[in-house]
């Protein structure tokens, strides 16, 4: 953007283009030739959507993965070309639309693949699917002992072209053991087994995500759907620890986001005062309170409130009392000069301190993925 961020709004997003290359060329060199596929639902983890799937094309990423055939057609109607593939449902009433938009479609049940068959035969075009294995997420899918005979029906039916066949791992990043996705892997062969023994080719084979992609390389087959790891963190504690454990030198992920606001106000209150709704803190000393427009409505989680910590100036800030549904107070007491207007930073890095998504998760009692694609929309992104 040409205008100055800490000129024209109260807070925004920075997106990192140089360290979604950095992870991006690490992801190419440890899956070779085989097709990156980019996760960017949920607005690309909080990131932007647009942004994030213009920036993982240009750096090499070969497909994109959305959740719902709305998020596909945005990224058509901003002039993206590259394949994408629709990891959940579509309604009926969707067929039509996502078809025209090219979308590839994830099947698992007679009734979708029958309504999009009608709806390709009426379009005169081809519906590109993938069809979903159950292998111990209990989820979404079909399980194995169903899978010749839907695929043979789907391969009967007109205007259906069986692209993929896909499964999701259920426990590889909450634990250093490979077992349980070992027993997955097994039953996602079975099905590839099942397909060509009944003569169904499938082109494009995928099951790993980034923690599979990391430590069990055996699970990369013909496409790897990077998510987190795309942008810039560890799934988990576990993966980076089974990445150790199996002598893989871990490399380093740079993480893509920073979150940054600017002072609205800044206030002293006398020692004794009660801070924010229900007076959940009271200073025990003459304070400064930095006032910050952002709240839980732009995903500032209220579980934060008299736990978190902010930048200012290169030093940390307590959050004190609640957070409310639009603003925040964060102690500025022991840091000379702040004052409105100085920029304030949520997530990132400010000078030799850094506040990230994972600790932020920690304090919260949830995971990295939930604080980042929480991040409200609206929230104006920019490249740095």
């Amino acid at each position: 953007m040409s205008i100055k961020t800490d000129e024209c709004f109260w807070q925004w997003i920075e997106i990192d283009r140089r360290a979604l290359a950095s992870n991006v060329r690490h992801f190419r060199a440890l899956v070779g030739r085989r097709r990156l596929l980019a996760v960017v639902k949920a607005n690309a983890y909080g990131h932007g959507i647009i942004e994030i799937a213009r920036l993982a094309l240009a750096e090499g990423v070969d497909w994109l993965g959305v959740h719902s055939p709305e998020e596909g057609a945005a990224l058509r109607e901003s002039g993206i070309a590259a394949p994408i593939l629709v990891l959940g449902p579509v309604a009926p009433g969707r067929f039509e639309e996502a078809l025209r938009d090219d979308l590839r479609l994830t099947v698992y049940d007679r009734e979708t693949a029958e309504g999009l068959s009608a709806a390709a035969v009426r379009l005169g075009t081809k519906a590109r699917v993938h069809i979903k294995i159950e292998t111990g997420t209990n989820r979404q899918g079909l399980r194995a002992a169903e899978l010749t005979a839907f695929a043979r029906r789907l391969a009967r039916l007109p205007g259906i072209e069986i692209e993929g066949l896909s499964s999701h791992f259920a426990n590889i990043e909450d634990t250093t053991s490979l077992e349980y996705a070992k027993r997955q892997t097994a039953q996602f062969a079975e099905g590839t087994a099942l397909l060509r023994k009944a003569g169904i080719r499938v082109p494009i084979r995928h099951m790993a995500a980034t923690g599979a992609a990391i430590v069990y390389p055996e699970s990369q087959f013909d496409m790897i759907r990077l998510g987190i790891g795309l942008y810039g963190l560890w799934p988990s504690k576990e993966t980076y620890l089974s990445c150790r454990l199996r002598k893989r030198k871990p490399f380093v992920l740079k993480p893509v986001l920073s979150w940054r606001a600017k002072i609205a106000q800044v206030k002293s209150v006398p020692k004794g005062a009660f801070v924010g709704y229900g007076c959940t803190f009271r200073t025990t000393r003459p304070t400064r309170l930095a006032v910050i427009p952002v709240g839980y409505a732009d995903g500032y989680d209220r579980a934060l409130s008299n736990a978190a910590h902010v930048l200012v100036r290169g030093k940390r800030a307590a959050v004190r009392g609640r957070i409310a549904m639009n603003f925040f107070t964060a102690d500025v007491t022991d840091i000379p000069g702040a004052a409105a207007g100085d920029i304030v930073t949520l997530v990132g890095r400010d000078g030799r301190e850094t506040v990230s998504a994972d600790a932020l998760a920690a304090l919260a009692g949830t995971i990295s993925y939930e604080i980042l694609a929480r991040l409200n929309p609206a929230i104006p992104r920019v490249m740095v």
